[in-house]
């Protein structure tokens, strides 16, 4: 099927910048807006966006008006008769959705392809406004639409044979990448995105760690472009909450009940940055962190305590280099012990087995000094202030920057990163989508520098397995219970890349 012209429901942020997509791509556009004002607000988000692409020399002066000269703007769905596809693009709410798509029925021939840019609703429950719901699918792009290179197509149980195919053959001429899916709330990118963000608002609220360490374990320790909460803000944590609500509502698990914190602080208004407030205050400028920064001067000598491995004996290379004094003895009356933590060993029995917990930290680096300068600082119910701020000191001596977290399992970086491997898993074992898919789907859609299951190899799937056990022992949550496909490549030693072909293979095609 050849798409010559489209229609564009709503001329809104997203709106504008689909019908951008659109036109720029030589696609004639319909652009619907019944408020006049409304539609003269959509024209000149576009205008600016083709001002800003022509100024960094993205595009020709001659290509501007090309392009803008394509776009009709109308105040009636009269207008989109002729369209050989129609996309809405409104509000989140079901039954302007469910309208909406009852207009397009009803004005446009059955033949075209009706379109929703929902990112969580069901495009089921859409399809069934419409006398012919067969030729309905989802086409979700993320924000800013201009730029970002991801395009859900989900198709639903009904849809007709190869309609998502043309979508996603015009999602590649549109210079995007699809990923096809089948209809469940979230589709790829926010079923995992979103229990991820709100996993880290629930560490936040329970104290589990503070605002700034849990942002800095996702980007330091992680890789990750932004810290959960920071994302949060940026994303609406109205919007958020409308999405795990959607989400908790398909799926029912414990893992998408939206944290309590999250719903106050809508509640309250701080909705991020868009109000000024959100996890985080961008109106005023001073600064209340919760003072994790470094205050005291490193010991000279300290204990440590290790279990012989690679990562001791780094560390051990270390702190020598930086002109600390090291000793193995633990009667030896150094005011620091400092274990030498690895993942999925509590730092907890080694403090008391050297008969002196109160001065004894944990230091873990989930990178490797030689891939990494994060370093975890595991604090035990034991551990007094002053052992905390002395290894806060010499792990800056050391030039690693510093996250505190209990010593509980998976410690922080891995309370985020486990579970949120974990669902990415599942999603395969489901056969909802390929491993390749969902690393295309989180890299194009959400920015991340290497996809889930790109982490998962390099974290190593057997630490992955031994943290979520850890977790599930010590919390119960059926949640946490590690995928059965992950056993099975931990046992088996099988790589994620190594399925596909090498860590470059991707699904999809254009873009």
């Amino acid at each position: 099927m050849d798409i010559r012209e489209v229609a564009v429901i709503g001329l809104g942020t997203m709106g504008a910048g689909i019908a951008e997509v659109f036109a720029r791509a030589g696609i004639g556009v319909v652009a619907i807006e019944a408020d006049p004002q409304a539609i003269t607000h959509g024209l000149g988000l576009l205008d600016a966006s083709l001002s800003k692409a022509v100024s960094r020399g993205k595009l020709s002066a001659r290509e501007q008006a090309q392009t803008r000269a394509r776009i009709r703007p109308a105040a009636g769905f009269s207008a989109a008769a002729a369209v050989d596809l129609a996309i809405e693009v409104v509000p989140e709410r079901m039954e302007i959705k469910r309208q909406i798509f009852a207009e397009l029925d009803r004005v446009t021939s059955p033949a075209a392809i009706l379109a929703t840019n929902t990112s969580s609703l069901s495009v089921t429950a859409i399809a069934a406004a419409t006398k012919h719901p067969g030729r309905v699918v989802g086409m979700h792009f993320f924000n800013p639409a201009p730029v970002m290179r991801l395009v859900e197509v989900v198709s639903t149980v009904i849809t007709d044979d190869g309609v998502a195919d043309v979508v996603a053959e015009l999602a590649r001429r549109l210079g995007k990448t699809p990923v096809q899916v089948s209809d469940r709330a979230g589709f790829v990118a926010n079923a995992l995105l979103l229990p991820y963000l709100n996993e880290s608002i629930e560490l936040l609220e329970i104290g589990y760690a503070s605002r700034e360490d849990i942002d800095t374990a996702a980007t330091a320790g992680i890789g990750l472009p932004m810290g959960p909460l920071a994302l949060l803000d940026l994303i609406g944590l109205d919007t958020a909450l409308s999405i795990m609500e959607v989400l908790h509502a398909e799926f029912g698990l414990t893992r998408y009940a939206p944290a309590p914190l999250l719903r106050r602080l809508v509640d309250a208004g701080r909705t991020g940055r868009k109000a000024g407030r959100g996890v985080y205050d961008y109106v005023t400028s001073a600064s209340d962190s919760a003072g994790n920064g470094v205050s005291s001067s490193p010991p000279d000598t300290v204990t440590l305590i290790g279990s012989g491995d690679d990562a001791e004996t780094d560390l051990a290379t270390a702190l020598a280099s930086a002109g600390v004094n090291v000793t193995r003895n633990a009667a030896h009356p150094t005011e620091l012990v400092l274990i030498a933590a690895t993942a999925g060993r509590p730092v907890l029995p080694a403090a008391l087995a050297a008969g002196r917990p109160e001065q004894s930290v944990g230091l873990h680096l989930p990178l490797g000094l030689t891939r990494g300068r994060l370093a975890e600082l595991i604090h035990t119910s034991l551990s007094s202030d002053q052992a905390i701020e002395a290894a806060a000191a010499l792990a800056d001596k050391l030039g690693l920057q510093v996250v505190r977290a209990p010593d509980r399992p998976g410690f922080l970086v891995g309370a985020l990163l486990y579970p949120h491997l974990a669902d990415a898993v599942r999603m395969v074992q489901d056969g909802y989508a390929t491993a390749a898919d969902v690393d295309t789907a989180m890299m194009l859609g959400c920015g991340y520098p290497q996809g889930p299951f790109e982490l998962l190899d390099a974290a190593g799937p057997s630490i992955v397995l031994a943290g979520l056990r850890a977790m599930q022992d010590a919390y119960g949550f059926p949640s946490l219970a590690p995928p059965v496909l992950l056993a099975e490549h931990a046992a088996a030693g099988i790589q994620w890349a190594s399925k596909r072909g090498g860590p470059g293979v991707r699904s999809g095609g254009g873009g």
